[in-house]
């Protein structure tokens, strides 16, 4: 069975604005998902990359340009300056991850709840209400995703999937990996889609 490795954290635009299709293209091909969020501060940091705040004006300047060009293109809702941005995302990736303990389909879907809710609905998943509030309007039991999201397991899960995605040369939020091929982020979808089609 065909299957992609997927890297993210919840709280990137990008991935926000490539999840539905991605899940889609890897729905329309048979492909299954690894859903694997990570620790993006980790990985830029060895990486070369830099948490927004720490970009040069003129980086940070184009990356409105980009998103709100995306957001046109894609005709999707996004504040491209939301107020609960930035915040850590480590939280709600332990809350997605205790989510897949469920199923791929329920990772998805609780990841693309928690990425609406930065960029479309301005709460704050970083805090553990606001998540609970979330996950419980998706279905889920949140009393017993907090306590699971809380473990040992998970924490160690989490800290595994950043370390995969370093040693994989993950550098950035969306990447895709089918075939040990990278795409990174949700403008390359497109390819992705060529190669799972192949």
């Amino acid at each position: 069975m065909k299957q992609v490795d997927y890297y993210f954290t919840p709280v990137s635009p990008f991935t926000y604005m490539g999840h539905e299709r991605f899940v889609a293209i890897a729905k329309k091909h048979g492909a299954g998902v690894a859903v694997k969020p990570v620790d993006i501060g980790k990985v830029f940091s060895v990486s070369g990359g830099l948490p927004l705040k720490q970009r040069a004006p003129q980086r940070q300047a184009y990356r409105m340009f980009e998103l709100k060009r995306w957001r046109q293109h894609l005709g999707m809702p996004l504040n491209p300056q939301p107020k609960f941005f930035p915040v850590p995302g480590d939280l709600a990736s332990k809350w997605i991850l205790a989510a897949l303990e469920s199923g791929t389909e329920s990772g998805l879907k609780l990841a693309g709840a928690v990425m609406r809710a930065v960029w479309v609905e301005e709460r704050d998943v970083s805090d553990a209400a606001t998540l609970s509030a979330i996950a419980t309007e998706q279905g889920f039991d949140a009393g017993a995703l907090k306590i699971h999201a809380a473990s040992s397991d998970i924490a160690a899960r989490y800290e595994a999937l950043t370390q995969e995605a370093i040693d994989r040369q993950v550098f950035g939020a969306p990447t895709y990996i089918y075939r040990d091929e990278p795409f990174w982020g949700q403008d390359r979808l497109d390819f992705l889609d060529r190669a799972l089609a192949k």
